[in-house]
């Protein structure tokens, strides 16, 4: 069955290589939906959505950009300009899937626009930059990352094999489709090392309920993801066990989830049991690569990479203060459990991060804050402990109505 495949980016500069991949995606019975990102330069053909209802879509015009001459005022134009547009496109049911090649300007419009899709569009960049960090430009999309080894600019032995087995990569994600599966209601968990028992135990029981569920690493693109799905609508509940990227969003961590972190159920009315797990600790690299301002306090190596920091009386006192805030702002059912026996392995009665101090600073805090309306639940358990999963697993089933 013939598929739409968009094909979004510059037409001037790279016209030529995109009309090479174009006139090989539709060998392969596909059509190529063609948009245009180009700014001053003449595009080598014509595209079906042209560069001035991008601009247009953008907030200016394509008139306005080459009389002003400003490189990042292009750049931001055309990304969101083309952001709108594929969205739109996309909803409108034209495309099934969609492709770009670029350098790093031209990879950080396309996956713009392609990080506005749904997970399971397919999304591929052959890009120059692919080779290196490109959490930048994936954020928490699926997007297919292709290395383009030489610049994607003109023709050579090389660089026609990438774009040809960009082409077929291209096609065979839009051809490819899933196996049939029994669909079942979606829960996202959140998980570390030092909480896994806990979570472990909880996914059983959601399962043996017949829910299905998606575990997201607390590494900040992890609580990201997951934030992201709930506000696409694919999430049904939400064991939200582990929040340790607030740790190291108030301590300059290297794992932060970035300041919304616990807003996305809270605003969707997704039912949510939230736990303070791993609050204890704020993660960074080697110890050499820990702040100077660090370096005198309670210091764990986890591994040769990884170092934890324990969080302190008034670094908890603000995380709790935090959490009030945001689930404060819940519109559907939620609810707090807190392990008084410790909120990860290394907060435990004789571990190395044991602080029942710091851990009342961060209870006093929320209870203080929280709606009146929100329980909080104190159980006599480290949150490894069974007994704690399964409360937690219990309330959300509760919510959910399947207790």
């Amino acid at each position: 069955m013939s598929k739409t495949i968009a094909l979004l980016g510059t037409l001037d500069t790279k016209g030529e290589e995109f009309r090479f991949v174009k006139e090989l995606i539709e060998a392969q019975g596909h059509r190529a939906l063609v948009i245009d990102t180009s700014v001053i330069g003449e595009p080598a053909f014509e595209a079906d959505v042209s560069r001035e209802e991008v601009a247009q879509a953008g907030g200016s015009s394509i008139e306005a950009l080459q009389e002003k001459e400003d490189r990042g005022e292009a750049m931001r134009v055309m990304s969101a300009g083309a952001a709108a547009v594929v969205r739109r496109l996309y909803d409108e049911g034209r495309f099934d899937g969609i492709m770009s090649m670029g350098g790093s300007g031209g990879t950080a419009v396309a996956t713009a626009a392609m990080r506005t899709l749904p997970v399971g569009v397919p999304k591929l960049m052959v890009s120059t930059v692919a080779a290196g960090d490109v959490s930048a430009y994936v954020g928490t999309r699926d997007i297919t990352m292709m290395p383009s080894v030489v610049d994607v600019a003109g023709f050579n032995r090389i660089s026609r094999q990438i774009y040809a087995n960009a082409a077929g990569a291209i096609c065979g994600m839009v051809e490819t489709e899933p196996p049939p599966a029994e669909e079942k209601p979606l829960i996202a968990a959140t998980m570390f090392g030092n909480t896994t028992p806990c979570v472990n135990k909880a996914r059983e029981i959601m399962e043996a309920h017949g829910y299905e569920v998606l575990v997201f690493h607390a590494t900040g693109t992890g609580g990201r993801t997951m934030e992201s799905l709930i506000e696409d609508g694919y999430i049904a509940g939400v064991l939200d066990i582990t929040t340790t990227e607030w740790a190291d969003e108030v301590c300059g961590g290297v794992l932060s989830a970035g300041p919304t972190r616990l807003e996305a159920a809270a605003k969707t009315g997704t039912p949510q049991v939230v736990v303070p797990g791993c609050i204890d600790m704020a993660n960074f690299w080697a110890r050499a690569t820990v702040p100077e301002r660090y370096q005198d306090r309670n210091l764990y190596e986890w591994n040769p990479n990884v170092t934890l920091l324990r969080t302190n009386v008034e670094e908890n006192r603000r995380m709790g203060e935090i959490f009030a805030e945001k689930l404060n702002q819940a519109t559907g059912p939620v609810a707090v459990f807190i392990p008084m026996r410790g909120v990860s392995m290394l907060d435990s009665e004789g571990e190395p991060f044991w602080d029942p101090e710091a851990d009342r600073a961060f209870r006093d805090a929320l209870k203080a804050n929280l709606r009146s309306d929100i329980p909080v639940y104190e159980l006599d358990h480290n949150i490894n402990d069974p007994e704690f999963a399964e409360a937690v697993a219990n309330k959300l089933l509760e919510f959910l109505g399947s207790a």
